[in-house]
């Protein structure tokens, strides 16, 4: 899936940030750069635009307006300094809101967030397979969510481990993650473990396998794990942690 982006930000230090941004994530293709709301029109009017990364404070017309000006507007995340504005922008259905300084590890999530919301449709099948990108090292590497068995935390770090392919280590926490994940296949089991929920090949009342490893279900996370979809799951109470 390719994502056509323009910038809109009076600020070019901001505007030279978010293009390199983009340059290091292969799906993000920059159609234009845009100084003001009426550049970000004649832009919008020339190009098709799948996102726009949009500053909020710009002179003669805010961010925010100009997303009520437009018709069809395209998906928005909101880049900007001021933290006031939050509110109306997600109750204009932004994407994200990002406050600068922006970090790529954040730029990123927000990227990611985009990509599920245009790859998976709320209770319905998904129409094309599913990924996020992560950085590992000093690439991007992209990572179909049909793929991944399970996810294991390590204090500042996670692991991704997956099917018939490389685990791959990322600096990130697992909750992030799982803030990211469709909840309609992945959950949490234990502090340390987020699983596919399709990939359970069996359990116990005390921890859930897929394929050969066992993974422990944590006390905190049991009911939650005895909810999930009772005709596919239906553990006996008493389950406790290992």
């Amino acid at each position: 899936m390719q994502c056509n982006c323009i910038i809109v930000d009076d600020e070019p230090p901001a505007l030279k940030v978010l293009s390199n941004y983009m340059d290091w994530v292969p799906q993000l293709t920059l159609v234009g750069c845009c100084k003001n709301a009426f550049e970000a029109i004649t832009a919008l009017r020339e190009n098709r635009v799948d996102l726009m990364f949009l500053d909020v404070h710009m002179p003669k017309l805010l961010g925010t307006d100009l997303i009520k000006t437009l018709q069809h507007p395209p998906k928005v995340i909101f880049t900007t300094a001021h933290k006031d504005f939050a509110i109306e922008a997600f109750e204009l259905d932004a994407v994200d809101y990002l406050l600068k300084p922006i970090s790529f590890e954040r730029f990123v999530k927000a990227v990611n967030k985009y990509c599920l919301l245009n790859t998976i449709a709320p209770d319905s099948p998904a129409t094309s397979p599913g990924f996020l990108y992560f950085r590992v090292d000093r690439k991007m590497v992209k990572v179909f969510l049909e793929d991944i068995l399970y996810i294991e935390s390590f204090k500042d770090y996670i692991v991704i481990h997956r099917e018939n392919e490389q685990k791959i280590r990322v600096k990130q926490t697992l909750n992030s993650v799982e803030n990211m994940l469709p909840k309609s296949s992945f959950m949490r089991i234990h502090r340390s473990y987020l699983v596919s929920i399709e990939k359970i090949t069996a359990y116990t009342k005390n921890d859930i396998e897929i394929g050969k490893r066992e993974l422990p279900i944590g006390r905190s996370y049991v009911n939650s794990f005895k909810k999930l979809t009772p005709d596919r799951f239906n553990l006996p109470d008493g389950v406790e942690e290992r």
